[in-house]
């Protein structure tokens, strides 16, 4: 079984060169696209199947010894998230093929797009399965290296500035975790992560605590974290639907993931978990502010991707095997509803050629099967019972209940605000979108007069035709997003397992067991 394992990055950049020697034959790059991503999702899921029901699974590359050789590892938690990423890449391609196909290939150039995001595709899993400090670098290299040209393309002025500000804070963030590999393997002689989390323990607390604010600052840069965050709501909404709508639902995440491995394995005896919950809070409380104050529905929906990593960092702080299942859960839910809800926002755009608030008006009447796939990931999103926002804002309250601390209260408290005002803000955009006139009210128009200072929405000259796959992809997502609702049962028991594992690093000599019995 574990074969499988180097496939999960092979099959991308295999498919990646065989777009680029197709290059001038859409339906076969989008064909070979497709086909990568299905069978990528199939080993996923049986991987997981694998490490649910025994031991995780590991693998050296090439066949050298552990520690020397490259590792690829795949618990529960790995499996589960290369298998959800896949569902969400795959999605995302057919809204942007519909996309491309009506455009001319304007706005998504599908000889540069496919296998731009086949590697983003491989790095992202790559992240996901490594089982070193330096393989999981050159993941996070190889999907930073194909983002820069997925967000760039268009090539319109915004786009480039953007670009710009996103290639300069992520060159910085690379050379933070460059730097905190260099030094982590000065001080322990290797990157391998289980023989780190073995030989840490024997570092003096001081050199633990240096070592674990670097690496934590690296990657918190790449999730998003406050004050880490600012680039991210000018960068992420200057880009096409289908880019924007995939950076949201998976980059953040992997950065997220890279935290999770890095405070519940490598530094379990570095405790900076009253650090991660002023962080966390910070997060929550900025975010859903700079949310309220946006009138682009793009720009809005960034700044709720900030405030609910803080929900991530929420749970992760209270480090109780509750918390943990309750973050995985809650991760799973924000890749699929923010992924949904920027689909959902690129067919308002193409319907209403634009994405502000303040333009858009009556599109309830107009299209109304655009304003149901908004409305369902909005309410989930917001949190609203029963839907799995609902779900898993309660599980974390009820993790951090438990410990019951006046910090672990305050943050419940600006959870639930910042709830609130994430549902304010999301419906607000659809009342004044959806469901207001084209001859509304001089009194309607006066109460969001104090949003006119907020940033416009880049202009958009033309509504456009919506091609069904488009509308077949969103269909699909919002259905997903409900199914994390239908099925919470099963999946918050998988989650709940994987916290539990989680707070049991495997060792160098079990890891070496695993691979020479896989």
């Amino acid at each position: 079984m574990s074969l499988l394992i180097p496939l999960l990055v092979g099959l991308p950049l295999i498919g990646a060169a065989a777009t680029l020697v197709a290059g001038r034959h859409r339906r076969l790059q989008v064909a070979v696209s497709i086909v990568t991503l299905t069978i990528t999702f199939v080993i996923a899921v049986a991987l997981f199947v694998a490490v649910d029901g025994g031991n995780p699974l590991a693998v050296s590359v090439a066949g050298w010894p552990l520690p020397l050789g490259i590792v690829l590892y795949v618990d529960r938690l790995s499996a589960l998230l290369v298998a959800v990423s896949s569902v969400v890449l795959l999605a995302v391609l057919l809204f942007s093929v519909g996309q491309g196909a009506a455009d001319g290939d304007d706005d998504t150039p599908v000889s540069i797009f496919h296998p731009s995001y086949l590697i983003l595709a491989a790095g992202i899993f790559c992240a996901f399965i490594a089982g070193d400090l330096f393989n999981l670098y050159v993941g996070f290299e190889m999907l930073l290296v194909a983002s820069y040209v997925l967000i760039t393309l268009g090539s319109t002025e915004s786009r480039i500035r953007a670009g710009v500000v996103y290639i300069v804070v992520s060159l910085v963030s690379s050379i933070l975790f460059l730097s905190a590999i260099a030094v982590i393997y000065g001080a322990l002689g290797t990157v391998n992560m289980a023989q780190i989390a073995e030989r840490m323990a024997e570092m003096p607390e001081n050199v633990q605590l240096v070592l674990h604010l670097l690496l934590l600052i690296a990657f918190a840069i790449k999730a998003a974290v406050f004050p880490l965050s600012f680039w991210l709501p000018d960068s992420y909404p200057t880009a096409p639907a289908p880019v924007t709508a995939v950076f949201a639902g998976l980059l953040t995440k992997v950065g997220v993931y890279a935290i999770i491995r890095t405070e519940t394995q490598l530094f379990s005896n570095s405790d900076v978990n009253v650090l991660l919950l002023i962080v966390a809070l910070a997060t929550m409380i900025v975010g859903v502010l700079g949310a309220v104050a946006q009138a682009e529905l793009k720009r809005i929906l960034s700044f709720t991707l900030v405030s609910h990593v803080g929900y991530m960092i929420f749970g992760l702080a209270i480090a109780t095997e509750a918390a943990i299942g309750a973050t995985i859960y809650y991760m799973v839910h924000h890749i699929v509803v923010q992924t949904t809800l920027f689909l959902a926002v690129g067919l308002i755009e193409r319907r209403a050629g634009s994405t502000s608030i303040l333009k858009v008006k009556g599109m309830l009447a107009a299209a109304p099967v655009i304003a149901v796939l908004y409305l369902i990931p909005a309410l989930n999103l917001g949190g609203l019972p029963p839907f799995s926002g609902f779900i898993g804002k309660y599980a974390l309250f009820d993790a951090a209940a438990a410990v019951g601390t006046p910090l672990m209260y305050t943050l419940i408290v600006a959870g639930v605000v910042t709830s609130l005002l994430t549902l304010y803000a999301l419906m607000r955009a659809w009342n004044l979108s959806f469901w207001r006139e084209e001859d509304d009210s001089v009194e309607t128009e006066a109460r969001i007069q104090y949003l006119g200072a907020a940033p416009a929405a880049e202009v958009v000259t033309e509504r456009r035709a919506i091609p069904r796959i488009m509308t077949a992809a969103t269909v699909g997502m919002v259905a997903l997003s409900v199914g994390l609702t239908v099925f919470a049962g099963p999946l918050y028991d998988i989650c709940e397992r994987i916290g539990s594992a989680l707070l049991q690093p495997i060792s160098l000599v079990e890891l070496g067991e695993l691979e020479g019995e896989s």
